[in-house]
């Protein structure tokens, strides 16, 4: 037998409906927040990925899906959709008008080669969003909002957006010197990856997992001492709005989030009460030159749907995803049959959700069906009323039969249901 690879899973049942369920919000989200839908290739120039996420970062030397295609080039199976975008907005010179913000979301399948664990898998799906060519902590509260915003609207009330600010350039090279020389007497004491990030980029040991309760982690410098004048104003000016927006934030020095690409502010959405990590994002306001673009600042943030579907099973009223549809019709002999699948392709069309007999079943099987269904409606045809122009309708709920001119049947429905 054939089975899926190791990572990947089957989308189906429960799960399926609570990620229609996710899809549906996003999509009226986007719309409410006058966002873009974009979508990327799911494979890239493997370079793509190597500059704009890091060659020192985990993804890029432990987790990514490289292959050579058949012209010899290296290429690289989505590991995020940050650099994809940016890829696309300098590739079509989105960046035209230099007074708009370009405004945009994704969402789609990622590949990361890591070990698989609850919410966490090798084919994974992100909801991202990706906002160029404004540097104002308005936009910055503006996408952090929508990542908070849309978890609730879900069903996840008990999160709380952790936030951080790395700084500028200046900031981020003064801290960095003082963190080195803070770490230098202990670097032995620490995992074996701490010690080759040591030289090759010390800030990701503060969002080192292993050592994270480490005694030498939690008595770092603290980054907030070595922020510039105009960084401490920007994160303090997105602490005020995320206050007068009703956001729950706290501070935390210790995010840095995973890609080399961050600067500035960055954030993460967390759960309260089991401290799961549903997503973050940040500043990038480097990358869009940094891959051959103009000077242009960006922000984003992606969430997790795995782990959101992982978190709404606890949460959100099940028996509102089940199986509910509004008409069953049944039929049994062959002039039924032919009435019934003109009549559900009729009700169908006008956004009536409808189910029928097509397995020669007993009336007795069909009823059971339509119960399980929790069919609103049950069409029960027969030849004797057919041939009289009119059709039988029970009302599920209140036990009530009913003869409808068959003419009428369609608009009896839609009025009804």
């Amino acid at each position: 037998m054939i089975t899926k690879p190791k990572g990947t899973y089957d989308l189906m049942g429960l799960d399926a409906k609570i990620y229609t369920y996710i899809n549906h919000e996003i999509e009226n989200f986007m719309a409410n927040y006058n966002y873009d839908l974009i979508r990327t290739p799911i494979f890239e120039a493997s370079e793509l990925y190597h500059r704009s996420v890091g060659e020192t970062s985990d993804i890029v030397t432990k987790e990514t899906y490289d292959f050579k295609d058949r012209g010899d080039r290296s290429m690289t199976l989505r590991p995020e959709g940050t650099a994809g975008v940016v890829r696309s907005v300098i590739e079509n010179k989105l960046y035209g008008n230099k007074n708009d913000c370009i405004k945009l979301y994704y969402n789609g399948t990622m590949y990361r080669y890591e070990r698989p664990q609850s919410g966490r898998n090798r084919e994974f799906t992100q909801f991202g969003v990706e906002v160029f060519n404004s540097a104002d902590p308005m936009i910055d509260a503006e996408v952090i909002s929508i990542g908070y915003n849309l978890l609730n609207s879900l069903g996840i009330d008990n999160v709380t957006v952790a936030i951080n600010s790395l700084g500028d350039k200046i900031s981020r090279k003064n801290y960095t010197e003082a963190l080195v020389k803070y770490l230098t007497p202990y670097i032995n004491e620490l995992c074996d990856d701490c010690k080759k990030r040591f030289n090759s980029n010390p800030l990701r040991i503060l969002d080192c997992k292993i050592d994270k309760n480490n005694d030498i982690l939690k008595n770092v410098p603290k980054i907030s001492d070595y922020l510039s004048k105009e960084s401490k104003e920007r994160f303090d000016k997105l602490k005020m709005l995320l206050t007068n927006l009703d956001i729950d934030y706290e501070i935390d020095e210790k995010i840095v989030r995973g890609l080399d690409y961050y600067d500035e502010n960055v954030w993460e959405y967390i759960t309260t009460d089991n401290g799961i990590t549903l997503g973050g994002g940040g500043r990038y306001n480097s990358l869009v030159e940094n891959l051959g673009g103009p000077n242009l600042p960006a922000v984003g943030f992606a969430l997790g749907i795995e782990r959101i579907i992982l978190e709404l099973k606890n949460k959100i009223n099940i028996s509102n995803l089940q199986n509910n549809i509004d008409v069953y019709i049944m039929s049994v002999n062959e002039e039924e049959k032919m009435q019934s699948i003109i009549l559900a392709q009729n009700l169908r069309l006008n956004n009536v959700i409808t189910e029928m007999n097509s397995n020669n079943l007993s009336l007795k099987s069909q009823f059971k069906i339509a119960d399980s269904l929790n069919a609103k409606f049950l069409v029960i045809l027969n030849s004797e009323d057919l041939n009289k122009g009119l059709i039988n309708v029970k009302d599920n709920a209140t036990k009530e039969e009913m003869k409808i001119d068959e003419s009428e049947i369609v608009d009896w429905i839609l009025g009804n249901i």
